[in-house]
């Protein structure tokens, strides 16, 4: 399969009904869920449901999904997104990332968010991106600074069911076009 993007370790391409079974066992990781439903299982279903929805972003241009595979192994580590939501300003995309926990501490996130956002700025006419976490998930507003995203906001998480940390809320980092190019030579 063709890919979207490649960085020195890993290959993102786009998401197919194959990746199903990773999906599945990354979205019920414990760990890797935690800042997101609690740690909660996800019902198969869900899986399916996220799947397609992923599949989508596809027919509406060049963003959405991205699984992330490395390179030397052929491993799946998760995904990337990069994508624009339905209340944000043209030019404006929000980048995420989910990987298995043998990738986290690897520099994995940061590589392909760098990757991503590059490709955001040079190929596919962004102005802005943004990123958003709990406010007590270090590790990935870690990943946001050494990506370049600057601290915008702490706001009310939306939370069906509050999980652990989630009376802290949410985070809001981002970088515009203008400061990555001052901060890239871009």
């Amino acid at each position: 399969m063709e890919a979207f993007l490649e960085t020195e370790r890993m290959v993102l391409r786009r998401i197919t009904q194959d990746d199903r079974d990773e999906l599945f066992a990354l979205h019920n990781d414990p760990e890797v869920m935690r800042y997101l439903n609690g740690g909660r299982p996800v019902p198969a279903e869900d899986v399916d449901g996220s799947l397609q929805r992923m599949l989508g972003w596809y027919e509406r241009g060049p963003f959405g999904y991205w699984p992330a595979i490395e390179k030397a192994t052929g491993d799946f580590l998760g995904w990337f997104l990069l994508r624009p939501r339905e209340d944000d300003e043209p030019g404006t995309v929000e980048l995420g990332y989910r990987l298995h926990k043998a990738a986290w501490g690897r520099g994995y996130a940061t590589e392909g968010s760098l990757a991503l956002i590059r490709k955001g700025f040079a190929e596919l006419g962004v102005r802005r991106v943004y990123a958003q976490t709990m406010t007590v998930n270090k590790g990935s507003r870690r990943v946001m600074e050494k990506a370049g995203l600057r601290y915008v906001r702490t706001f009310d998480g939306d939370f069906e069911e509050p999980i652990a940390g989630s009376e802290h809320g949410e985070v809001e980092y981002a970088i515009d076009l203008d400061q990555w190019r001052r901060g890239t030579g871009g």
